[in-house]
């Protein structure tokens, strides 16, 4: 990095933000690489991403001489911090109950709200789980699934009455209370819903390009029942295939 730094024109003009949105899109490249269990891929997106941090730290490490070695430290001492039932007290606790002492100790850092740690920009539907997951530490959470059930249904009940009252403000708001309600759902069923919607996404992209693939005229020239029975075709042989 050193060496790109000094000799390269494309690396010596970037720029804490210019890196930003070329980091995100290596981060979902990762993501992909995790979806689709490639071990090969998942080392050299990893090793993408590693080398972005590399980046920022040489850019930090010339706005005001940090080195890579402080930055880990920060990162060392953190998680020292973070984990006194391994570094001080020596105790033996539930995955919950590090994640609660977690959470405690972020405030004790100074931050102000139990959310205070979401980023603004998170994709919604991994904001609102964690969101949730947050609020849930400190018990506010129902009791039980049932209480899920039946929010979930009086947000549905909702948008639906919105939705034949044609108000559209009030059907954006009822969708998001719907989403929101079917995020926790997820989360007390201990499903990662961003996980599931990427393999329902990516299992409806291969059935719909088995449409495309086996139709004898173009889609557009084919009604709804013609796709769908290529469509139930799809599930049969590719289901078979996954087995």
């Amino acid at each position: 990095m050193n060496d790109l730094r000094e000799k390269c024109p494309w690396d010596k003009k970037q720029t804490l933000e210019s890196l930003s949105h070329l980091t995100i899109e290596e981060v979902y490249e990762l993501y992909d690489a995790i979806l689709d269990n490639n071990l090969q891929n998942l080392k050299e997106e990893v090793a993408d991403v590693m080398l972005h941090l590399v980046f920022y730290a040489k850019i930090i490490s010339e706005q005001d001489g940090t080195s890579i070695e402080d930055i880990l430290k920060i990162g060392n001492d953190k998680l020292v911090h973070r984990h006194p039932h391994i570094y001080k007290a020596h105790q033996e606790l539930t995955v919950e109950q590090v994640k609660e002492n977690w959470e405690n100790l972020k405030l004790e850092e100074g931050r102000n709200s139990i959310l205070g740690g979401v980023p603004k920009s998170l994709p919604a539907l991994i904001k609102a789980h964690r969101i949730q997951d947050k609020a849930a530490h400190v018990g506010f959470q129902w009791d039980s699934i049932d209480g899920v059930w039946d929010k979930l249904n009086e947000e549905l009940a909702e948008l639906k009455h919105a939705i034949e009252t044609k108000v559209s403000e009030d059907i954006e708001d009822e969708m998001g209370d719907v989403l929101f309600s079917m995020i926790n759902l997820a989360r007390y069923a201990n499903v990662d819903p961003e996980l599931a919607l990427q393999r329902t996404n990516q299992k409806f992209i291969r059935r719909f390009q088995y449409i495309e693939d086996h139709a004898t005229k173009p889609l557009s020239d084919m009604n709804l029942e013609e796709m769908d029975a290529l469509w139930t075709e799809a599930k049969e042989k590719l289901k078979s295939l996954k087995n």
